[in-house]
């Protein structure tokens, strides 16, 4: 089991102020829930090396988060200068590389300290569309004098259902595994929903004076 850093101090501290043991230490923090084999352990590293702290250089050594690995999931992950979109998601830096998933999410989390922005749709604007925008609006400046534009209002509308999309891939029904669907009552298994569901339009309006 992995002690925290405050239950080795005290193991520590008791061990070689009070020279207790790991009886000791489990009887007196039976809250704790330490293993006899982990304490054990603990308190011999304690004897052999002075100190209950993880050796330097011990353990697993990385295979996949290596410095190498790291540069280029950074390179394939971010997108090149004055090249966007040009970058891969996980799963295709994971093919790509041969790298597992879980650890690519650590480089890019963890060693590169990146994190993913959602991307939304927007309409695409060429410079003809932009210059046809300027028009318009300069022409409707024409059309309307100072003291009418306080009582132009633009409005906008939109319908809210009171029935709660549902996706058909979460919602499901967990049975034992002997149990057979047509063991299943019917109302289990249907979602009931009304023809036309009921709704409530907003509309809303804005002008200089209200706004």
């Amino acid at each position: 089991m992995e002690f925290s850093y405050e239950d080795k101090v005290l193991i520590k501290n008791l061990y070689l102020i009070k020279g207790y043991g790991a009886r000791k230490l489990m009887s007196d923090f039976p809250e704790k829930n330490w293993k006899n084999s982990s304490l054990s352990k603990l308190l011999k590293k304690l004897r052999d090396m002075g100190t209950v702290e993880r050796k330097k250089g011990s353990g697993r050594h990385k295979t996949a988060r290596t410095a190498q690995n790291v540069s280029t999931v950074e390179e394939l992950a971010m997108s090149q200068e004055n090249q966007p979109n040009t970058h891969r998601s996980v799963r295709e830096i994971s093919r790509e590389t041969g790298i597992w998933q879980s650890s690519m999410f650590r480089i890019v989390h963890n060693d590169l300290g990146l994190k993913y922005l959602k991307r939304r749709h927007a309409q695409e604007l060429t410079e003809l569309n932009q210059a046809n925008r300027l028009q318009c609006a300069k022409l409707l400046l024409k059309m309307y004098p100072d003291d009418q534009v306080n009582f132009i209002r633009f409005t906008d509308e939109k319908i809210f259902t009171a029935a709660a999309p549902k996706y058909p891939q979460n919602d499901r029904l967990y049975v034992p595994v002997t149990t057979k669907k047509k063991q299943v009552a019917a109302e289990r298994l249907l979602r009931i929903r009304p023809m036309f569901s009921q709704y409530v339009m907003v509309s809303v309006g804005i002008s200089k004076q209200l706004r």
